[in-house]
């Protein structure tokens, strides 16, 4: 597979809707509070972000209260 190959057809899944879900919390709520725009949380819940920077993925677990893990899932084929 080609890198392009790849990062279309990536199967990481981002599951920010899970988090927020069970945190009682909107997208709006945590935008205010890891200082990322709405536009970019959302790229990030519905699967076109094509990368996540460590400093983002930690202000998110800092802010929703979780691992990484609980924040990204690897689906199988």
């Amino acid at each position: 597979m080609s890198p392009a190959e790849l990062v279309e057809g990536h199967r990481v899944e981002v599951l920010l809707d899970e988090l927020l879900e069970r945190r009682g919390m909107t997208l709006t709520e945590l935008s205010q509070r890891v200082q990322i725009s709405i536009v970019n949380l959302s790229n990030l819940k519905t699967g076109k972000a094509r990368a996540i920077r460590f400093s983002t993925l930690t202000l998110l677990c800092e802010a929703l209260r979780c691992q990484p893990g609980e924040l990204l899932r690897y689906r199988d084929r």
